[in-house]
């Protein structure tokens, strides 16, 4: 599965910059990364996990701003294309994770 967390968050003052930048460095802290400017994922080995996820994601929600949550599958993230111009790229692969018991 793949989380990702949309967000468009308010950056007028310098109290809303740093709300920004806290909840910016906090995703990425719980092992996000940056898809585009305001779109960050992270690939989870399971449901279960990714739910551990997103709860930590509504966890840290800014008191203002929009801010989207979204799991895809593995399969449907690799049916997307990802072009720079009118190159097209290949999509970031999947995290080989092991799990121990």
């Amino acid at each position: 599965m793949w989380v990702l967390v949309f967000f468009d968050l308010p950056t007028e003052t310098k109290k809303d910059r740093k709300i920004y930048a806290k909840f910016r460095k906090d995703i990425l802290a719980d092992g996000f990364q940056m898809f585009q400017f305001s779109i960050y994922l992270r690939h989870c080995a399971s449901r279960e996990n990714a739910t551990v996820h997103i709860t930590r994601v509504k966890s840290i929600l800014p008191a203002k701003g929009h801010i989207g949550i979204m799991c895809i599958t593995d399969k449907q993230f690799g049916m997307m294309e990802i072009f720079r111009g009118h190159e097209l790229v290949e999509a970031p692969e999947t995290v080989q994770q092991l799990e121990l018991f």
